[in-house]
This record gives C-alpha cells, structure tokens and sequence, in this order.
C-alpha cells in the first residue's frame, strides 16, 4: 500500500478499545478521515477495566474532556494508588502511590539521603515524605490549581464505553451494527480490503483497527500473526468479576489483596464496588475461586462472578499489514497495575503520531512494532517484580513465583537496587521512578548499599530536612477533605439508568 492514501479507517469492535479509538481518531484526525465502526449489541465486552493510571488525565486533555462531565458519566471516583496486601508476607501492607516521595536533586534520587537518615535513626518509614500516600492513607482528597497532586480514576467501563461513543458521533463517526462474518483479503498481498457482515453489508476501508478482544478477528483469525505467550513469568490465567453496592465511603485507592493462588481486587465508584479475584487455574478450581471471592466481598451483590480466561503475553506485531490492533486483542497482562487502558490510549497515540496518510510501510509498521514492544515490556517486567519479590512459601504458588526466573531487563534493576538502591526510568515507560522504589521496598527489597549523598550534610541538617517535609506533608494532608466529601461536591451522578 506504499503510496496509496489511507482515508477510510475501519474500527472492528466497540467496548472501551473500540471507543476510545473512535474518539480519539475522529476528535484528533477527524476532517482528513472517513471513520466506520463496527460492533454488535449481541456480543458483549469484558467491561472490567475499572481502575487506571494518572496519564488518563492526559489522554482526557487531548480530546478535551471536561473532567466533571467525564466523572458524572461514568460514577468515577479519585485514585492515588494502589494498597497491596499479604504480598510479600502474610499480614503485610503497602500502598504504591501516584506521588513523588521527597526531593530528588542531580546527584541522585531522596531515598538515598532517606536511607542514610534512616540508618542515623532520623527518618521515619519513607510513605511520610510522599504526600498521595498519606492522602489516601488518611481518606483525604482534593483537587485545584492550588493543591498540586497527582492522581487517576475509577470508572465504571461500561459507562465509560458510552460516554466515549457520543464523543465519537459528535465528530462524525459512523456505528454500524452487526457481527463481523468474513474478513476479507487481498488475493497477493494479504491486505485486509473489507469486512463482511452476518446481513451481508461490506465495510470497506483502508486502515483496520481490531478491537475485538481476545479473539483478535482480525489480527489473528485472518493475519495469523502470533502470540508471544508470558505464562512462564505470569502464571495467573483467570479471572472472576463482580459488583457489590457499596457499604461506606468510597476510600481513593485500589486494594490488591493476596490470597494463596493469586489476589483479588477491590475498587470503589459512586454508586457500587468492583470485585475481582484473579488466580491460577492449575493451583485454584473455578468452583473453589467462585466460593473464595463470594466468601470475601462486602455487600450485597448486584451481578453474578462473571469468568473471565486469558492467557498474558502479546501479540508477535501490533501492526501487520493495515491492521493495528488495541486492547486485549493486542496482548494482555494481568489488572494488578491498571494498565489495560493505559496501553489502548498510548497505542492509539502512536497510532495518531505514526498514522499512514501516505500509504501502509513496512518501516512504519516496525517503528510502531518497536515502540508497542518495549512499552509493553516494561509494564510486564514491573507486574512479575510484585511476585518475585515475595517471601511467601505457605503455597505451591507463591513458592513457584519466588523461584521464578525471570527477564534479564527485571533481573538487572532488581540487582541493581539491592547492590546499590538505584532505580531508574527511559524514556517512554510507564512507572516512574517512585513506582519502583515504593514496590521494591514494600516487597521487602532492601538495598545493601547506597550513594553517600547524605553524608554530605550534618547531622542536625540531615534531621531537619527529613523532620520539616513530614510536618509539612502532615499540615497538608490535615487540610483536605474526606474523599467521599470532595467527589459528592465536586462530581456527583444521579443513580445509573
């Protein structure tokens, strides 16, 4: 297709991947493309993607959502991290937060002037210098030009599906309804030229996004591209989903609590709880995670468990031929870091920056592989960090996970961090710098060395830097509302239809 204008873009799917495509593509492109959606009301989506990460925010700018508008529509509420428990031992607790811990200066990150204070008994447990984590410790949430804080949502997916699609059609999108029955190729290159519905209807186009889940329609059923299966790293490959009315304030963090086959999620919205418990199959029956998750929830339920199979890895190309595939057809790891739609968004912001106005390319195809590759990478090396740092042994489970071998990329930083408590971020990953260090540590990593920056200053230096951003984090968070009290002012929905 080198040369050949691309202007017909043909989105196979809807759910949030399908969505957020549409909108994105027809907000940001929409007067140089011809957009078609195709998805069938008699097919339904996983729908469970219910937390996300701060770059939402971002994303949310770019098409110029108003962020109430956004909240109301979907029940959302705030969410300044995630609260683990039992993960590295049974009884332990840690919240990895949105914030940024300290301040860092050129020569290195705070928590190396932390360790030092610490070994001089002049610093308390690094979670006080950060203000997010004593926010939703606290309960406590706000959000103006005055208060800087960083932060994500909870949301509803369902409804979040909706309010992307009237974002869509109000830019001209076109939905046609109907199940996709045939894709069809070109007869010598293998390029996808249309998709032929159950009615008959043929959708032509030029570019295809596949938004069909895991079965991948397209990517896979017609381009055959291949799956890189991470089982090995990531031995969770099931899931069980559900709602419960809520049974008290909604708190502004995740819980992601442990349980001796894998863990189980816990997130609040305005007008219900998500529940999950994610679990290997080989180590957990569907009947015995059925009664464990049941035997766990608080309130009463609204929805049945709802199983949910997957198989973590990724598609071999996120671009083959003219098809690029979002979303869980493109690859999935597990929920544990809340990156599902974290991943679709970066993927169609690539898709935006790298788009074939001139014709499909194997380069561009390969650069945008190459991004979408080591993205991903990224995210999974992060989420096998929380299982292989544990001290578990009280199952066959977390003793195989503890004895993982695991990537070279996580081998280096988990070396590194021990030796030397250095931790990093390149360019275009998702977790910060804090993120690491706030898992590593709670997973019980603790460095054996570390840079002497903090010798640098006395000793009565050193303990009124450390005592004075506490205080001042403490005064802060002292100041801020109860997070169900700021989202009921600032962003409440009437009950769901």
């Amino acid at each position: 297709m080198k040369g050949q204008s691309v202007k017909r873009v043909v989105i196979a799917g809807g759910g949030t991947a399908g969505w957020l495509a549409g909108a994105a593509l027809s907000r940001l492109l929409g007067p140089l493309l011809d957009i078609t959606l195709v998805e069938s009301d008699q097919i339904g989506t996983v729908g469970v993607g219910e937390a996300t990460v701060p770059t939402m925010r971002t994303f949310h700018h770019l098409l110029n959502i108003d962020e109430r508008d956004f909240m109301r529509a979907t029940q959302s509420t705030f969410k300044l991290g995630i609260a683990f428990e039992n993960w590295a031992r049974i009884g332990d607790r840690y919240i990895h937060s949105f914030g940024q811990l300290g301040k860092s200066n050129w020569m290195g990150d705070f928590h190396q002037i932390w360790l030092e204070a610490r070994e001089q008994g002049l610093a308390g447990s690094i979670n006080e210098y950060c203000f997010e984590h004593q926010a939703a410790e606290a309960g406590k949430f706000a959000t103006s030009d005055k208060i800087p804080i960083n932060f994500a949502y909870h949301l509803d997916a369902g409804l979040y599906a909706k309010f992307l699609r009237a974002i869509a059609e109000q830019f001209g999108i076109r939905r046609v309804e109907g199940r996709i029955n045939e894709v069809r190729q070109h007869g010598e290159t293998g390029f996808i030229t249309a998709l032929v519905l159950e009615d008959g209807q043929e959708i032509e186009g030029d570019l295809f996004i596949d938004c069909t889940g895991f079965r991948g329609l397209l990517i896979e059923g017609a381009l055959k591209t291949g799956y890189e299966d991470w089982t090995h790293w990531l031995g969770t490959d099931s899931a069980l989903a559900m709602q419960t009315r809520s049974t008290g304030p909604a708190i502004p963090y995740t819980r992601a609590i442990a349980h001796d086959a894998g863990w189980r999620w816990r997130i609040p919205l305005q007008h219900r709880v998500g529940n999950g418990l994610v679990f290997s199959s080989v180590h957990l029956s569907d009947d015995e995670a059925h009664a464990r998750l049941m035997g766990a929830i608080e309130g009463e339920a609204i929805t049945e468990p709802k199983l949910i199979r997957y198989t973590t890895g990724r598609r071999r190309k996120a671009w083959n031929k003219n098809c690029v595939t979002l979303g869980l057809s493109s690859g999935f790891v597990e929920p544990l870091e809340s990156t599902s739609i974290h991943l679709i968004q970066t993927g169609i912001t690539r898709l935006v920056q790298n788009f074939p106005f001139s014709g499909v390319t194997e380069a561009l195809a390969a650069k945008f592989n190459g991004e979408a590759q080591y993205e991903l990478e990224h995210v999974r090396d992060f989420i096998i960090a929380h299982y292989k740092l544990t001290e578990r042994d009280d199952s066959a489970f977390w003793r195989g996970c503890r004895d993982l071998d695991i990537p070279d990329s996580l081998a280096e930083r988990i070396t590194l961090f021990r030796e030397h408590a250095k931790a990093w971020k390149m360019q275009n990953e998702l977790f910060q710098v804090d993120s690491w260090l706030q898992v590593m540590l709670g997973q019980r990593l603790e460095p054996e060395g570390r840079h002497h920056m903090g010798r640098l200053m006395s000793r009565d230096q050193l303990a009124g830097i450390m005592s004075q951003m506490s205080a001042n984090i403490a005064r802060a968070v002292e100041q801020l509302p109860a997070h169900q009290d700021f989202v009921d002012s600032y962003c409440r929905a009437g009950e769901p239809v």
